[in-house]
């Protein structure tokens, strides 16, 4: 991507700065305040143009924070669960319980991975059925001990292959959409970087629904769409933009609370700053619904997806 790149040039940069003037190379000051300002200016201008398609990819940026970071940086005393007392353990979602600012709750994501090694072990952030058994396991633990769930979206979808079929792939997403709707405890969902079909839905039915400014969350990939419409990939800049896929696009349409803003060049560039702006953000919807007795949480979430895709001709 062109636009990140030269974001990213400017960042390096900048960072190479400011290890200079710590060594003592003072004269490079004025050199940082430029470049300082020459990317705040190319970031935010550049930033307010990008197009459904430049958001895909920087939805899709290898160095953007994953669940795991997310959990290292906005919790502590994390302490991961495994197996789902079927088959094994699914290494695509990462699930257990933790404090948030001293609060007891239930944490679980999607992740990806962040080496070549990791990717192979995470399965690219694909689960198999385990994975979202793994994650209804968890989800009821927390209704039993009243804890609120906090869901982290970032997959490109269930893993499609015939041993998850075989498993019981679409009953175990169907199950987990299920357990989500009537769960008698407060749920934040948040789209991190991909939000892919069923395998994302499977853990997004929450009370409140989060997006990162650039993540992105449709019911197919722009080539998957561009293959079916137009038969061929070229034209998935095309279909990202009339999928509707952005936080902007999905806030306009109902479907998702509220949109975090990143940093300015993108979540990757200054992740300790993405940590904090997504930690008010969490802190913002917990207080929101920690207080709503069960019954009325769950007829309020269920109202709330229900209503979706309603429309009125005029």
């Amino acid at each position: 991507m062109d636009l990140s790149k030269e974001i990213q040039s400017l960042s390096e940069k900048i960072e190479i700065l400011r290890k200079e003037i710590k060594q003592g190379k003072k004269e490079k000051i004025n050199e940082l305040v430029q470049a300082r300002k020459e990317f705040r200016r190319l970031a935010k201008t550049k930033m307010q143009q990008l197009s459904a398609w430049e958001r895909v990819q920087l939805a899709r940026h290898p160095k953007r924070p994953h669940t795991s970071d997310y959990i290292q940086n906005l919790f502590t005393d994390f302490v991961e669960l495994h197996g789902d007392r079927r088959f094994g353990d699914d290494k695509a979602v990462i699930a257990g319980f933790a404090f948030f600012e001293g609060i007891p709750v239930a944490v679980i994501g999607h992740e990806k991975g962040k080496d070549t090694k990791e990717k192979i072990e995470r399965n690219f952030g694909m689960p198999h059925p385990e994975g979202y058994r793994k994650a209804i396991r968890i989800m009821k633990l927390a209704e039993k001990f009243n804890r609120p769930v906090i869901t982290f979206i970032d997959t490109p979808g269930a893993y499609p292959g015939i041993g998850a079929e075989e498993r019981g792939q679409s009953q175990a997403i169907a199950e987990s959409i299920m357990t989500m709707g009537g769960l008698k405890t407060p749920i934040v969902c948040t789209v991190i970087g991909e939000g892919g079909s069923g395998g994302a839905l499977a853990l997004g039915v929450g009370d409140r629904i989060l997006m990162l400014e650039n993540s992105i969350y449709s019911v197919i990939s722009p080539e998957g769409c561009a293959a079916i419409l137009f038969k061929s990939q070229e034209k998935a800049p095309e279909a990202a933009e009339s999928l509707k896929i952005t936080a902007k696009d999905l806030k306009e349409l109902g479907i998702i609370d509220c949109i975090v803003p990143e940093p300015l060049g993108g979540a990757h560039l200054q992740p300790k700053k993405m940590f904090r702006l997504l930690k008010r953000a969490l802190r913002n919807s917990l207080k929101e619904i920690t207080n709503i007795d069960p019954e009325t949480l769950v007829e309020k979430r269920q109202a709330k997806f229900y209503s979706m895709g309603r429309f009125t001709e005029k």
